[in-house]
């Protein structure tokens, strides 16, 4: 028996975990690099005769310490956690009245609403900042916090309309219609019933609106320019590249630092996100 599950073993190993070795290796080389560069010595990380991949000279921290003691680190982290959750919990639920009017309601252009929020989604950041800085400078939001909570739905509401759209179709109307002859009305079943049946799809687009908008960088470089107001991205990138000297060391200290939330968030709704997808939904 013991041999037998020896050799079930083995061919498991042989089978999954040795192919997977590679990609694994691939995938977390950037982080293992981000790791050793930022706990080096700056002599050693300029030294061009030491092995980059490699820790010769002890571990220090002073990049870490930079960051909080000569930077503004605390209020870009705090400014960037401020934006992306607001702006994430309004997306959220702009997008789950939108999908689920498109989804469950007959109305002329219904069709036509649906390939239009996907098109929206499509349109580049890159193009919508002119426009949009114009309106934000109109309601006297430039240089705030609230410009971005502003705009960055623009981006976050069509993606999670598209998302939830699909996955409320695939909730029965059954128990919905049930709900309604048990004298619900429409909004009071959307949030009792179908909401808690689409969890899963929520959670999937709780997680990529709040990874999407910590990682933002164009609108926040654009509509905020105080040092105390800027997020994470701008923050780093504008005080530890100063023209042709690059802060490596803190640079990806602030890298690590700043790559803890999405983390977290995605190891504590990972699970249950799994789990909610195969439980199905009328379980």
């Amino acid at each position: 028996m013991n041999t037998k599950h020896l050799k079930r073993q083995l061919r498991q190993l042989l089978r999954v975990y040795i192919p997977l070795l590679p990609y694994l290796l691939f995938a977390l080389f950037p982080f293992y690099f981000m790791v050793i560069t930022a706990l080096k010595s700056n002599p050693e990380i300029y030294d061009v005769q030491a092995v980059p991949f490699l820790i010769r000279k002890g571990v220090t921290f002073e990049h870490f310490l930079l960051l909080f003691q000569k930077t503004l680190f605390n209020n870009w982290f705090l400014n960037s956690l401020f934006v992306s959750s607001l702006s994430t919990i309004i997306s959220v639920l702009m997008g789950i009245l939108a999908a689920y009017s498109l989804a469950r309601l007959k109305f002329w252009g219904v069709e036509g609403f649906g390939v239009a929020i996907f098109i929206t989604y499509l349109v580049p950041p890159s193009l919508l900042f002119l426009p949009l800085a114009e309106v934000v400078q109109k309601l006297g939001l430039t240089d705030s916090l609230w410009s971005l909570v502003l705009t960055y739905p623009t981006f976050l509401v069509p993606f999670s309309t598209w998302l939830l759209m699909g996955y409320f179709r695939t909730v029965p109307k059954e128990v919905e219609e049930c709900a309604m002859i048990d004298g619900c009305n429409r909004l009071s079943a959307l949030f009792r019933i179908v909401v808690p049946m689409a969890i899963p799809g929520i959670v999937c687009a709780v997680l990529f609106g709040f990874a999407v908008c910590w990682n933002e960088f164009l609108y926040s470089l654009v509509f905020v320019s105080p040092a105390e107001s800027k997020t994470l991205t701008v923050g780093i990138f504008s005080e530890l590249i100063r023209g042709d000297i690059y802060y490596w060391g803190s640079l990806l200290a602030g890298a690590i630092i700043g790559g803890l939330p999405i983390v977290i968030v995605y190891a504590l709704f990972m699970d249950y996100y799994v789990s909610g997808l195969t439980a199905g939904a009328i379980k």
